[in-house]
Order: C-alpha cells, then structure tokens, then sequence
C-alpha cells in the first residue's frame, strides 16, 4: 500500500477521478456516453476531443523538459501553423478541394518544424537560455501570425480541413486518433529505444553526456524540432475545429496548460526522468479542471485562477526544500540528552 502511495502516477490519477466524480454529483449524465449517428457522445468524449491539441503540446513539451529546456512559444507556433493554413485555403483558387487542405496542412507543419528548428538553434547552437529562447517566439510569434492574417479573423469552408479538428473516423473523433497516434508513435519511439535514455541523460547532465560521447547539441536541438512539430499540428486542430484562423485567441495560454500537464505528471523542471503517461493523465486532468468550472457555472476568468493555484501546489510538493521545511514542522522537538554525571 505504501509502495503504491509513493508511485507517481497515484495522487495525479486520483486527483482525476475526484474531478470527474465531483462532476458526476452535479449532472447526472456527465460519464455517460452514447451513440448518435454512429459516434460516439459525451462529456468524456468531449474531454478527449477538446484536450487533445493540449496533449499534443504536452508531449512535446514534455521531451524539451526532459532535456532541461522550456518551450514558452508553442501557442504561438500553433496560431502561426492555423494562420499560414487558413490564409492558403482563404487565397487558392479552389479553397474546397481535398488537394488544397492537404497542402495547407503540409504548409502549416514546415512551418513547424522550422519554427522549433528556429528555438533549437538559438538553445542548443548559440548558447540561449532556453526560456529567453523560446519568449523571444512567444512574443513576437502572434505578430507574426496577424501579419499572415492581415489583422483579421480567416473564416475558411473545407470540409476535408475541417475534419480534422471536427470530424468523425471509426466512431471517434478524428483529433483524439491523432493525439492517440502521437503518443503511441513517441512512446514506442522513447521508450523502446535509446532515444528516451539519451534525452534523460542530457537532461541530468548535459556536460557529462557530451564528455560521455553523446551529441547533446543534436539531442537538444531535436526536441525542440519535435516540439514545433507538435504545436504545429495542435494548431491545425485548432483552427479546424472553429474553421477559421484566429491570430489573437487560437493557442492562448496553451503553454501554461501544457507545462503544467508535464509537472503534474511528475516530470521534474530540473530535467532528466519523465513520464509521457503522466503528462497524458495531467493533460486530461487541465481539460477536465476547465470543464469543471463550466459544470458548476463558475465564471469562466476563474479557470486561470484555479490553474495558477495548481502550478503553486504541484511546485510546492516538487520543491525538496519546501518538503523539508514541513517535515522539520510535523516532527517533534526533542530536547538534546545530557551527559551523566559520576556522583
């Protein structure tokens, strides 16, 4: 019992199934699902689909971490990735057809995969704070998206494009198979090979890694390739879904969210160990916070309130300092023992 109290996953799990109980309490429905039209419906369904660009992010998130890094740009690069998207169907000549969405998908993911490129360079090539880095996208990266967008909001009509945020395969939504592929893909890919010790190691010690022999400039510089990819993809759901490009909102806070799925799974900021199935459970557990807040009407500015609190907490218990400073608090002062004097 103790061993499994001291798991990692225990508190993050039970914390999740308390949320979702507590919405049970208040409708009646919430963990039903059902079927209409041959899909599948339901609060929890809409957890998954909603939570999935977050996922997405967090994954990639989760690797730069590892590798002692932060990527504050990922909203960023996913209203780019929805801007240059929207912005080629808005333009082409045929904005309908199956060929123009495939090439603004390809589009927005080189876009991507440049941009992480971009933050890997200036980290791992040039020497840059990572968090420095990444601010300099985060700030001028929504600029950049109202630049392709002119300033205004690109309403688009493709239903292959739209699919993809919005649309149906084997009775799922399509954005929850795509986050699910992702997964499995990174898991299989960090998991069962050296690639996920080689991240950790430089994660712990990147001086040691490179005198070990590890190209740690390399292993740096591909994560954060693999987190532009990712928040790439986050924002074609994005824009999928509402079928339009919003430069200023699409991926707001998203980085906030993505961060803290990774600690409240239990990878450390420090770097080194992860846990991609704990960043899924403290994925799910933000999506399923925001909805709880809509379930007991709370005003919806409260929900950064209650993520703020839970980055201070999960910081809190993270911090081996704060730890000791209660476990001095809870142990009994004992006064010291004298010596005995021979009468």
């Amino acid at each position: 019992m103790s061993a499994l109290l001291r798991h990692r996953l225990t508190w993050p799990v039970l914390a999740l199934v308390l949320l979702l109980l507590l919405n049970q309490l208040f409708r009646a429905d919430f963990l039903s699902v059902r079927v209409q039209d041959g899909h599948l419906y339901g609060s929890l369904i809409d957890i998954l689909r909603n939570g999935a660009p977050t996922i997405l992010i967090a994954l990639g998130m989760t690797l730069v971490i590892a590798s002692r890094g932060i990527d504050l740009s990922v909203g960023a690069v996913a209203a780019i990735a929805g801007a240059v998207s929207c912005m080629y169907i808005y333009s082409s000549p045929d904005p309908a057809s199956l060929q123009t969405a495939a090439t603004a998908v390809a589009i927005a993911v080189v876009a991507g995969l440049a941009l992480g490129a971009w933050n890997g360079f200036l980290v791992s090539a040039i020497g840059i704070q990572p968090i420095i880095a990444t601010l300099v996208l985060m700030t001028a990266g929504r600029g950049l998206a109202q630049l392709v967008t002119d300033g205004q909001i690109i309403s688009v009509s493709n239903d292959s494009y739209q699919a993809i945020g919005a649309g149906y395969f084997l009775g799922l939504p399509i954005s929850i198979l795509i986050a699910a592929a992702a997964f499995g893909i990174t898991g299989l890919l960090t998991r069962r090979t050296a690639l996920g010790t080689l991240i950790e190691s430089v994660g712990i010690n990147p001086v040691a890694s490179r005198l070990a022999g590890l190209d740690a400039r390399t292993i740096t510089w591909t994560v954060y390739v693999f987190s532009g990819l990712c928040a790439a993809v986050a924002g074609l759901m994005i824009s999928s879904n509402v079928t339009a490009a919003d430069a200023n909102n699409a991926g707001l806070y998203i980085e906030m969210d993505a961060i803290l799925a990774v600690v409240i799974g239990g990878t450390s900021l420090a770097g080194g160990r992860y846990s991609l199935v704990g960043t899924l459970v403290g994925a799910l557990i933000i999506q399923t916070l925001t909805t709880t807040v809509y379930t007991l009407g709370v005003p919806p500015e409260a929900t950064l309130v209650f993520k703020a609190l839970v980055v201070i907490i999960v910081c809190l218990l993270q911090s081996s300092r704060a730890r000791t400073l209660l476990s001095r608090r809870r142990r009994p002062v004992t006064e010291p023992s004298r010596p005995k004097v021979a009468a």
